[in-house]
């Protein structure tokens, strides 16, 4: 490895336009992370989604699902039935975050012991 290469990415020009900082905004918050991955299993209708994501408000999922399609992550069908049924799948590009999503929910299993101890050494460093 090169004296200038060690592994380390280079530093992001953190500016308003930044495409990782408008991905990190849309997948780096609770609430969509967790309706990728419910959705990278089966299509669900929104009910589904409200009981299987422990303290989500309806009003907080439906923004969810509203700008995680505006981003083209997932799509949803409305079905002319009585009721109305209305279905959400991931598309073909929400499918691609199930890869990153996966590695990082496996780096977090991993290290969670770790990072619960550091977190223990520096509380105890405080006085916490």
């Amino acid at each position: 490895m090169s004296a200038t290469h060690n592994g380390v990415p280079a530093p992001l020009e953190i500016v308003e336009d930044c495409p990782v900082r408008e991905v990190l905004d849309r997948v780096g918050d609770k609430w969509s992370v967790l309706v990728i991955v419910l959705l990278g299993q089966r299509i669900h209708r929104f009910n589904e989604l409200h009981r299987a994501i422990e303290g989500i408000s309806q009003r907080m999922l439906t923004l969810t699902l509203r700008a995680l399609e505006r981003d083209g992550l997932v799509s949803r069908t409305v079905h002319a039935s009585v009721p109305p049924r209305v279905d959400y799948e991931l598309t073909e590009l929400g499918r691609t975050l199930l890869v990153p999503l996966g590695a990082l929910t496996e780096w977090a299993n991993t290290h969670r012991v770790d990072i619960q101890a550091a977190r223990d050494r520096h509380d105890r460093q405080l006085g916490i």
